[in-house]
């Protein structure tokens, strides 16, 4: 088939399938609907691995280019990404949910089998290259739990957590943002009470000093990309590391108040990209991490950061838009309940040659605010119409404007 046939194909697709129906109920924003959408994605996983049978039963998905390696490192992928977004709900205090305790368990087995040696599911950190970033997101969710994902955990795991760590320091990294998957690892290892290496944290945040361009927006190395990697990575890593082991050196302390403000701006840009039925531009690398292209949006509302005049609620209600546009389609999930490729169903063609199965469940991270208890206003305060729905809807609003830190 030649490449006008495809496209032709492509374009005799309805517009009218790919949208919803006239007069569709806006999605829920609620708790209980947040946490429907978590356990659908949480659930085969988390089971699965705790159970020791997550590479027997986790299908690979992948680009024919990386089929003979995807499959070593999708299973840390899709762990250590799924962690870094259930972090938060996890480690709330006096939690709410009726299942929240089974769900602290659950993952806490699932780590203690990853690590195991006599588990048929053991994780290997240092087989590829590919293992430091899912090593890195692991990384940020010990950082984002500091109870469940290290205070609580038993002494022999956690000797083994840092040792698999540590084993990544022998992996490459490329010169982008690559270095904060390297520091954050670094982080972790600090906040658990290993030996950690701060030239790794240094290199990370002075290049990341260098790079930053402006408006909250940093370069993916010394170039910029039109992508949400801004979000994936950049801005939360980046905050993440500082708040961990920023104050262990005077440039990274200074340096901590400014990125905070930045990712600040940043979550503010992200809400407005947020368009009235929850879509949004579909650019640059990675779109098949779906909901996770706002990341760093979800992060500043559960750091509770989010700068005037963008509210909690409205933040609430963009993101359960977003979470119900990339989440709900026909065919996001497999038969068995594990994720597929795509942005809105199945699109294999959309995935990039480094993707796989495991690396869609960075969509996990769009639910940082379930780490924000019940009572928060985010949660508390009525259903508010996001900066999109209000323009478009007719609504006053202030302009826009840029920082300049």
């Amino acid at each position: 088939m030649t490449r006008r046939q495809v496209l032709g194909s492509a374009l005799a697709v309805p517009l009218a399938s790919t949208l919803p129906a006239a007069g569709q109920a806006p999605p829920s924003t609620g708790r209980a609907a947040w946490l429907t959408h978590l356990r659908k994605v949480a659930d085969p996983l988390l089971e699965a691995l705790a159970a020791g049978r997550l590479r027997a039963s986790m299908p690979i998905e992948a680009h024919p280019e990386m089929a003979a390696t995807r499959p070593v490192t999708s299973h840390l992928e899709a762990f250590g990404r799924l962690l870094s977004g259930i972090a938060p709900w996890l480690d709330l205090a006096n939690a709410p949910d009726a299942e929240h305790a089974k769900y602290v368990a659950l993952t806490q087995r699932a780590l203690a089998s990853a690590l195991d040696p006599k588990s048929p599911d053991l994780i290997k950190f240092n087989l590829d290259r590919q293992n430091l970033v899912d090593a890195a997101f692991l990384s940020l969710g010990i950082l984002r739990a500091p109870q469940v994902l290290n205070a609580q955990l038993d002494p022999v795991v956690k000797q083994r957590l840092i040792d698999s760590l540590i084993a990544t320091r022998v992996l490459d990294y490329n010169f982008n943002n690559w270095l904060l998957f390297a520091g954050c690892v670094e982080a972790a290892i600090a906040a658990l009470g290993g030996p950690w290496d701060a030239m790794r944290v240094d290199f990370a945040i002075r290049e990341h000093m260098t790079w930053y361009l402006g408006d909250g927006t940093y370069g993916d190395g010394p170039h910029y990309h039109w992508d949400y990697y801004n979000s994936y990575v950049i801005n939360p890593f980046l905050i993440a590391i500082l708040d961990q082991v920023g104050t262990h050196h005077a440039d990274w302390k200074a340096f901590t108040p400014i990125a905070h403000e930045r990712a600040a701006r940043y979550g503010a840009v992200l809400e407005r990209m947020v368009a009235p039925d929850g879509t949004y531009p579909v650019l640059g690398r990675s779109i098949a991490y779906r909901c996770g292209a706002f990341h760093a949006l979800a992060d500043t509302a559960l750091r509770r950061a989010l700068p005037a005049p963008v509210t909690p609620a409205q933040t609430r209600c963009a993101l359960a838009a977003v979470i119900a546009r990339t989440l709900t389609p026909a065919n996001t999930f497999e038969a068995k309940g594990w994720l597929q490729i795509g942005l809105a169903g199945h699109q294999p063609a959309i995935g990039e040659p480094y993707i796989s199965t495991g690396s869609l469940y960075l969509c996990a991270n769009a639910f940082l605010p379930l780490g924000l208890p019940a009572s928060d206003p985010f949660w508390s305060a009525p259903d508010a119409p996001y900066t999109s729905q209000k323009a478009w809807g007719g609504t006053n609003i202030p302009t826009d404007h840029a920082i300049d830190v």
